[in-house]
């Protein structure tokens, strides 16, 4: 298999494209993070030199290779949607008080809690100022894009309502937090690569169902892999008591009449103070070993094959073998 990407690429003609555009997309992200302010400029660089799988923008740009994938605003729109993903990271890293981000230390271990926030408010007006030139529609596109992101976050720190089913409103933290900038990736690139909207329509799917799958995947690597697979504290979620679907379908097990002794001693761990490193290592052992885990990964199974389907408008090809390929090694990814 020929890729130098995130998404495996079998066509060596296509991985070759591909390349070479990502790293001009590289080079106009490093020129939007650039600030005449040097600590602007520190901060907003941090996490564009700690590297990073650039799945979004790649995405971008293979489903443009749908129509004419050399146009100057299908790159534009790939550094759109990568400022505003790493604008939400500064963010997330905050609220979640994670100490690492891609193997680096994040960026309020470095500068302070309000400096990591208003660097993410830096590169949100640095993605907006870029989609400006990509017009009326594509900023209106944007705008109900951020504005599920927020929703996503919204509700994933306030949690379910009473009476709100915890997992299906997991799945919806997910779809607004997670899938609908995948899905805008998507877009965007068959948007401004001139296809037809059927494809535009096709591709936006794709992105909104891989993009929940791709959040349960990792929910299984933030318990079977290490820090260095995952760039993340392995256990964090579970540290700050953060809910995950293996962490909810516990919950829902253990308050079920069919809870078993061993559904509620993991649950006991869990539940335990976890800021002690052996407690935490104790918890995540006990759940990584959990059907809980095998459920979950199912799950995003399904949500990948699903994703698949929607391809089925697309012509045969490289691009759509592409993604398709995208959507069979997330499933590996999580196995």
């Amino acid at each position: 298999m020929t890729t130098t990407t995130a998404i495996p690429l079998r066509d060596p003609v296509l991985a070759e494209r591909l390349t070479a555009r990502l790293a001009l997309v590289e080079e106009r992200l490093r020129d939007a993070v650039t600030h005449a302010d040097p600590l602007a400029h520190d901060a907003s660089r941090h996490l564009v030199n700690a590297g990073g799988k650039r799945l979004r923008p790649l995405l971008t740009l293979l489903a443009a290779e749908l129509g004419d994938g050399g146009r100057r605003e299908v790159l534009d729109a790939a550094v759109v949607v990568e400022l505003t993903h790493l604008a939400t990271l500064y963010h997330d890293d905050v609220m979640d008080s994670a100490p690492l981000r891609r193997g680096a230390p994040a960026a309020q271990e470095v500068w302070g809690n309000s400096v990591a926030i208003l660097t993410g408010d830096l590169l949100f007006a640095r993605a907006s100022a870029t989609v400006a030139g990509l017009g009326p529609e594509a900023v209106r596109i944007q705008a109900a894009t951020f504005e599920r992101l927020c929703l996503g976050q919204l509700h994933e720190t306030v949690g379910p309502r009473p009476g709100d089913d915890p997992v299906a409103h997991y799945l919806q933290v997910l779809s607004d937090k997670t899938a609908s900038l995948i899905s805008t990736s998507a877009r965007f690139g068959a948007m401004f690569a001139g296809c037809r909207p059927d494809a535009v329509t096709i591709v936006s799917r794709f992105g909104e169902r891989i993009g929940v799958a791709f959040q349960l995947a990792d929910d299984v690597l933030d318990l079977t892999s290490d820090g260095d697979v995952s760039g993340k504290t392995p256990g964090t979620d579970l540290r700050d008591h953060v809910p995950t679907m293996p962490t909810l379908l516990l919950r829902a097990r253990a308050a079920g009449a069919d809870a078993t002794p061993e559904d509620l001693a993991v649950l006991e761990l869990l539940d335990a103070d976890l800021t002690d490193d052996a407690a935490l290592a104790r918890a995540v052992a006990a759940l990584r070993a959990h059907p809980v885990v095998d459920e979950t990964r199912a799950r995003a199974v399904e949500l990948a094959r699903a994703a698949v389907d929607e391809l089925d408008g697309l012509p045969a090809g490289p691009v759509k073998e592409a993604l398709v390929s995208f959507a069979d090694a997330l499933v590996d990814r999580a196995s």
